[in-house]
């Protein structure tokens, strides 16, 4: 697999356009101008290159080039000032009435339900509405119309937020701002829409009622929830606090992890079409259909959406006879997220799970080099290593940019918590299929269902073992740690060329390297003599 940019021609397109993102975010002022100026100027260099003669187009081949790169430049300043201007809310210093539906499941506050609210006037805008608990607020659903008086209020930072900033983090998750609504003032219209999103989530809703018709107890409900379909609202301080301090918290959020086990699973079910011919297409087809049919019961967050657009990408290159998961596909997946939602380049999860791919595809082929089992097992046991030691090779650094922290045993708690909750999934597939026939008292099907039942238990418990254990070992997490944006950017570099010179050994690499760990070595050195 070539890394050459050459042949990921998704990549030079995602440059232009991560560009004028940032451009935009960091001068905005500079955008105003430069938004129209590159893009005529992209217009007609494209325009120049398709008149060129025929004898002159190979030397000014590089004109297309240009021009697409500064008109996908221009494009994304404007498509991010859309979004901006989308997100913008006029606050009003009086009460006023709107017209709002329902798009999420709520979450319970001490006194309060927070619900996520599509305003339909005067402009759609999404805000976060804290409604006084009352019979009637439990009763809302995703997709019912209320009319409600409030003072809307931009969002503002916590006293204890630290260098956090939850402004900024609302603005890129799209909400303009949030109100108290007291009982009183707030009624359902009786009207509901419609919308794939309150679709999803009565969908999800109902989704939720089946896992409790299981009878679990309430840890493993809260759980299997958060682990299958993103649902944290049942997750206790303590269960989200061991997690986090183990390594281990990205499991409970549903990620690239989950739909990449919920592809193999799908993609062996439907193996009996084959690997070659119509059957095959046939095939990748389906896995498309019921993967996005499970996005759908998720919820569809936006980190599923970006593991669902990565192998659909992956399961249409398929189609076509082109190779598999590529640096290419990675770049083409990002681009498609960023050209319709350009604020997501700034949403931690965005660049934690693009980090992740990239660095599996960069350093697990040539960990797979180095070794080759023989034996099956020990062949998936290794195999689990080099994914686990890649994704976290790619993410550590943003975990200590963005939280500071550090959980010292996260890879060996990943090396056994990870592949639970791939057999977890994997059980609870026959466990749902199960339940669902298990009107017809046919004592094969309880039998399994008991079978099964018992697995998920078993596997859920040891999972919570494993984690309470590694909270409690000493100096579980190192705390406290700061690094600026430059050091992020040198410690993302290092990782990687280090990673490339020890597979390569060549001495350009070393010295790269070497220069790139001194240049870190004093940016640390200079903040602690400015201190």
């Amino acid at each position: 697999m070539s890394t050459g940019i050459g042949k990921t021609p998704f990549f030079r397109l995602l440059l232009p356009l991560t560009a004028g993102i940032v451009v935009c975010y960091y001068l905005p002022e500079f955008s105003l101008i430069s938004k129209y100026l590159t893009g005529a100027t992209g217009l007609i260099l494209i325009l120049f290159s398709l008149f060129v003669k025929k004898e002159y187009r190979f030397k000014f081949r590089w004109l297309f080039g240009a021009g697409l790169f500064l008109f996908i430049f221009s494009l994304s300043q404007l498509q991010y000032q859309q979004q901006e201007q989308h997100a913008q809310f006029s606050f009003s210093e009086n009460e006023q009435y709107y017209l709002g539906t329902i798009t999420d499941i709520p979450e319970t506050k001490p006194r309060t339900i927070a619900y996520n609210v599509k305003i339909n006037n005067p402009s759609e805008k999404k805000v976060i509405l804290y409604i006084q608990q009352s019979e009637q607020a439990w009763e809302l659903e995703p997709g019912d119309e209320i009319v409600f008086s409030a003072r809307i209020q931009p969002f503002k930072n916590f006293d204890d937020a630290g260098d956090f900033d939850y402004p900024r983090y609302m603005k890129i998750k799209g909400y303009s701002g949030s109100a108290y609504i007291p009982e009183t003032a707030w009624r359902k219209t009786g009207r509901s829409s419609f919308s794939i999103t309150s679709a999803s989530q009565k969908f999800r809703v109902k989704a939720l009622d089946f896992y409790k018709s299981f009878e679990p107890d309430k840890d493993a409900y809260a759980f299997t929830s958060a682990l299958t379909l993103g649902y944290k609202e049942d997750l206790t301080d303590s269960m989200q606090e061991a997690f986090r301090v183990s390594g281990t918290a990205h499991v409970l959020a549903v990620s690239g992890l989950h739909v990449g086990i919920i592809y193999i699973v799908i993609n062996m079910l439907f193996s009996f079409l084959g690997k070659q011919g119509s059957t095959y297409v046939i095939r990748q087809l389906l896995i498309i259909v019921v993967l996005w049919f499970y996005v759908f019961v998720a919820g569809m967050s936006a980190s599923i959406f970006r593991a669902a657009i990565m192998l659909t990408i992956n399961c249409t290159a398929k189609i076509f006879n082109r190779r598999g998961f590529t640096y290419n596909t990675l770049a083409a997946a990002a681009f498609f997220i960023l050209i319709y939602r350009p604020f997501s380049l700034f949403d931690v999860s965005f660049q934690m799970s693009f980090g992740a791919v990239f660095a599996i595809l960069f350093f697990q082929p040539k960990l797979n080099v180095l070794y080759t089992p023989t034996c099956k097992v020990v062949k998936y046991i290794y195999n689990l290593f080099t994914v686990s030691l890649s994704a976290q090779l790619g993410v550590f650094p943003l975990v200590l940019f963005y939280f500071g922290t550090f959980p010292t045993y996260f890879f060996i708690t990943n090396l056994f918590v990870v592949p639970l909750v791939g057999l977890i999934i994997y059980a609870l597939v026959p466990l749902i299929i199960l339940n669902l026939f298990s009107s017809f008292n046919i004592w094969l099907i309880d039998f399994l269902n008991t079978v099964f039942h018992w697995i998920v238990k078993t596997f859920v418990e040891t999972t919570f073992h494993i984690v309470y254990i590694a909270e409690t070992l000493p100096f579980a997490q190192i705390s406290d740690i700061n690094i600026t944006v430059v050091q992020l950017i040198l410690l993302v570099f290092f990782i990687f060329i280090s990673g490339y010179w020890l597979f390569t050994r060549r001495s350009r690499s070393l010295l790269a390297a070497l220069s790139t760990f001194l240049l870190l070595l004093l940016t640390f050195t200079y903040s602690l003599i400015i201190k």
